[in-house]
C-alpha cells in the first residue's frame, strides 16, 4: 500500500538526531510492508489530489487547528476531498484537524495538558480492532475535540478525553476514516525526552515527573499499530 505521510509537526530540533521525525517514527510503527511518501505540509507541500497515495496518516504538531496559518485550510480542503475516497488516518492534531475539517469542534481544554500514558476505555468494538476493552497509549496534548461532526462515532475514550478514538463512518464501497488523541508513534523514550524537553515551560516539575514515571507502565503501543494496519487493509 501506497500511504502518504502528512506532517503537520516535528519534534524539538535537539531531539531529531535520535529519534527521527513523525514521519519515520510511522514507518517504523507500521512497518516495511509499505510505500511511504512524506509530505511537509508546514512548508506547504500538500499531494496534488486525494488519489496520489492509496491512505493517509496526519501526524501530530505544536500548532492548533484554530490558528490563523496558511496551510492549515488547504489540509482541511485536502481531507474533505478525501474522505469516502480513500482511507483517513489522524493522530493527536490528526485527530483535531479531522473533526474541525468535518464539522465538529475543537478547543484549548480547560482541563489543561494531557501527558504520559494515558488509558482509554473501548466504548464500543470496529471489525479491524480486538477484543481488549482498554488501551494505554503515550499522549501529549492540550487541545480536544469537544464537539463531533456528523457521521463520527466515538470507538474510545476517557473522563479526561471523552472523545479519544473516532471513527467515520462512509458508503459501503467507499473508504472511512479514523483518529485518535493518543500517539501509538511515540516510542516511550522519545515521549519522555519530549517531557523533559517541556519541562518547565509546558509543565511543570510535579506533572513532568508523573508523567514520565507512566511511561514506565506496559503500552499497547503495537496493539494499535494492528488496529491501523488492519483498517487500511479493510478500507
Amino acid at each position: 500500500m501506497r500511504i502518504g505521510l502528512l506532517e503537520t509537526g516535528e519534534p524539538p530540533v535537539a531531539l531529531q538526531p535520535e529519534f527521527g521525525r513523525y514521519g519515520g517514527m510511522f514507518q517504523t510503527l507500521l512497518g516495511p510492508g509499505h510505500a511511504y511518501a512524506t509530505y511537509d505540509v508546514q512548508a506547504g507541500q500538500l499531494p496534488q489530489s486525494p488519489g496520489e497515495q492509496d491512505a493517509w496518516i496526519i501526524t501530530g504538531s505544536s500548532a492548533g487547528v484554530y490558528d490563523p496559518l496558511p496551510w492549515i485550510e488547504p489540509l482541511s480542503d485536502l481531507l474533505r476531498a478525501a474522505c469516502g475516497r480513500v482511507p483517513l488516518v489522524g493522530v493527536c492534531f490528526g485527530h483535531q484537524i479531522m473533526a474541525q475539517a468535518f464539522g465538529g469542534q475543537v478547543v484549548k481544554s480547560d482541563k489543561g495538558w494531557g501527558v504520559g500514558l494515558h488509558q482509554y476505555d473501548i466504548a464500543t468494538t470496529a471489525p479491524w480492532m480486538d477484543d481488549n476493552r482498554s488501551i494505554a497509549i503515550p499522549a501529549s496534548h492540550q487541545d480536544q475535540v469537544v464537539a463531533l461532526p456528523a457521521g463520527a462515532r466515538v470507538l474510545a475514550g476517557s473522563d479526561f478525553t471523552p472523545f479519544g478514538v473516532l471513527a467515520y463512518d462512509a458508503p459501503a464501497g467507499q473508504a472511512a476514516a479514523i483518529s485518535m488523541q493518543v500517539h501509538p508513534e511515540f516510542d516511550p523514550a522519545y515521549a519522555a525526552a519530549l517531557i523533559e524537553a517541556r519541562r518547565g515551560s509546558r509543565y511543570t516539575d510535579p506533572q513532568a515527573d508523573a508523567a514520565i514515571a507512566s511511561l514506565q507502565a506496559p503500552n499497547d503501543r503495537h496493539r494499535v499499530a494492528g488496529w491501523i494496519g488492519r483498517f487500511l487493509e479493510q478500507a
